[in-house]
């Protein structure tokens, strides 16, 4: 198997306690790592986007979307293996893929850093300072810590790439808000970005790069469009709030399923630039359908009235 080795003593005999003291039940690490995951992410961004707060969303969004990209192009350099594959003390109680091999790094994926630490600190820490109420403030402050934590006792992180993870978040919500607030032009901030980000397919062999980067130029391109063409209004009553986000929740499904349809299994999981960049399309226009044509249905009762 390729990859790297890398470990402290103290990481390993942490893995193993959570897993013996948390770990034996693996639907409690799972739970909470689902939270760092992309269905809870597309729930709570599109609640903010579609209903509460769309200007706020537009900065969110871009630094979800940094997180979710610097996350492979370091792993791909790290090339640091998972914890299972080198420990036999260590069980992958969750593997990224269900269907796959656990020992397939293709599918598996690398180790350091956490996306779902990263990903999980930069959405809870961003939406943090638009809630008003206290119990929703201490439940996004303390969620992506117990999503780290979860990603340890489920075998499949190391502590240091946890630990990284929430660097990585740190630095997202601290520099792009700063940025965006900064530059004139936060749509050139967008392509300079993504441009920068591009440079990953010089080398990075992994699925979940060619997604982050599908889904960064899919919303990269739709705030603009949305801005010019739709300028939707974003609402706070309960019920139009669970109808845009329940519809959005299953357009996202239709599209994933629907966009796989011209390509066989095989050609998908190929591992191949083409199968790469195919891939990278169909997130991109997944992500451009749900955040710049789907809000125009919003648009519609205002029309008729």
């Amino acid at each position: 198997m390729e990859g790297n080795v890398f470990f402290f003593d103290w990481e390993i005999t942490l893995i193993e306690w959570l897993q013996a003291h948390i770990g034996y039940n693996p639907l409690i690490p799972g739970f909470f790592s689902a939270f760092g995951e992309e269905v809870i992410f597309i729930l709570v961004f599109g609640l903010l986007y579609w209903c509460l707060d769309k200007k706020s969303a537009k900065i969110v969004g871009t630094s979800l979307m940094i997180g979710i990209i610097a996350n492979p192009l370091i792993k791909n350099v790290a090339l640091r293996r998972r914890p299972y594959f080198d420990n036999p003390g260590i069980k992958c109680l969750k593997p990224v893929v269900k269907d796959k091999d656990l020992y397939d790094i293709a599918a598996q994926g690398y180790s350091f850093p956490s996306a779902h630490s990263a990903n999980s600190f930069v959405m809870y820490e961003s939406i943090r300072p638009l809630l008003k109420n206290r119990v929703l403030r201490t439940i996004t402050l303390v969620l992506p810590f117990l999503v780290g934590l979860s990603r340890v006792a489920l075998g499949v992180h190391y502590p240091t790439d946890v630990l990284t993870g929430w660097v990585i978040g740190l630095l997202v919500i601290i520099v792009v808000p700063a940025i965006s607030k900064a530059v004139k032009n936060e749509n050139m901030f967008r392509l300079a970005v993504f441009i920068v980000s591009s440079f990953g397919i010089l080398y990075c062999r992994t699925n979940d790069y060619y997604t982050g980067l599908g889904l960064m130029g899919g919303l990269f391109l739709a705030i603009p469009f949305e801005e010019r063409f739709v300028s939707f209004s974003g609402t706070n009553r309960p019920f139009p709030c669970v109808l845009r986000v329940a519809g959005g929740l299953i357009l996202e499904i239709l599209l994933s399923t629907v966009t796989k349809l011209p390509f066989s299994k095989e050609f998908l999981e190929s591992g191949t630039m083409p199968a790469y960049l195919i891939r990278a399309g169909r997130y991109a226009l997944i992500a451009f359908v749900l955040f710049a044509i789907y809000p125009i249905v919003f648009n519609l009762k205002k029309e008729k009235g």
